[in-house]
């Protein structure tokens, strides 16, 4: 298979024939990066993951800062930095943080907010929870909000499918998520967009759904996803017959592109550092496909 790293795909587009009467097309080519609970699978250390990274041509993470994470709220402090200067190491960056803030009461939520803004990440995602009442919700985001504005940050609410749970996750019918973020003002509280779990809510009208978030949404989730069969590997889905990419470029957007891994990788053999490089890799490379797609 023929691959090409994230910098060979921006200079291949940067001499495409695409022009506008005003000058050259700037090429649609955000950041990948890769959602790194898929490194606790292997228990690896800051500088293992960095290496790693690395080594699929990414750009960089979206670091887990939660209760069981990559790291735990209460070291935040200590090990946001020490992670971040073991990526830059490696010419990598930790553009993205998953949290488990829901509130300004969560636990070390202020010192973990601005440590992201002490390392220049803009956008982290909010902690799920399941079902609860409008009334409580907005609120509480409505709260923390003047806490992201005071700061400089600003938190991204993921939509996400029911899956096995029996109680569904708040948000994840993207009815409801409209509902959530009406009133809520978007420079402080976004959308992470995840085009799988909302093929797997709302099927072929996800992108009716897209249309009216469009003002809240941040940041866009990669993940493949078969109808009526569940998260697959990149490129064995219905991910690449949608024109996602497209709406992307249309709204000009420029954040990180989360990759998230939600299928058995190793495909029944033993996780390795090897196999996990190699399906990174590929996944990249299928992700650079739909995008010079169009798609």
């Amino acid at each position: 298979m023929i691959t090409m790293t994230r910098r060979q795909f921006i200079q291949a587009a940067a001499t495409a024939p695409a022009f506008l009467a005003f000058g050259a097309v700037k090429p649609f080519a955000p950041p990948v990066v890769v959602f790194s609970k898929l490194y606790q699978e292997l228990k690896f250390s800051f500088d293992e993951s960095a290496a790693v990274t690395a080594e699929a041509g990414l750009d960089g993470i979206d670091c887990t800062v939660r209760p069981k994470g990559e790291i735990e709220p209460e070291k935040a402090a200590d090990e946001m930095p020490r992670y971040a200067e073991a990526l830059r190491k490696h010419k990598v960056k930790m553009m993205l943080l998953t949290t488990g803030i829901n509130g300004v009461d969560s636990t070390n939520a202020e010192v973990i907010l601005r440590m992201a803004k002490k390392l220049g990440i803009h956008y982290y995602r909010l902690g799920f929870s399941k079902q609860e009442p409008m009334a409580s919700v907005k609120p509480r985001l409505q709260e923390l909000a003047a806490l992201n504005k005071q700061i400089g940050v600003c938190a991204i609410f993921q939509n996400h499918s029911q899956g096995k749970s029996k109680t569904p996750y708040t948000g994840g019918d993207l009815n409801e998520m409209l509902e959530i973020m009406q009133g809520l003002p978007s420079d402080q509280i976004g959308v992470a967009f995840d085009l799988g779990h909302a093929l797997a809510t709302h099927g072929k009208e996800w992108s009716t759904h897209f249309e009216k978030l469009k003002p809240w949404i941040k940041i866009a989730y990669i993940k493949d996803y078969k109808i009526g069969g569940g998260f697959v590997a990149y490129g064995e889905g219905d991910f690449g017959q949608t024109d996602y990419f497209r709406r992307l470029r249309a709204m000009n957007y420029r954040q990180p592109l989360s990759m998230h891994i939600e299928y058995d990788w190793a495909k029944g053999q033993p996780k390795t550092r090897e196999l996990m490089v190699k399906m990174l890799k590929d996944s990249r490379q299928t992700l650079c496909r739909w995008i010079a797609a169009g798609k």
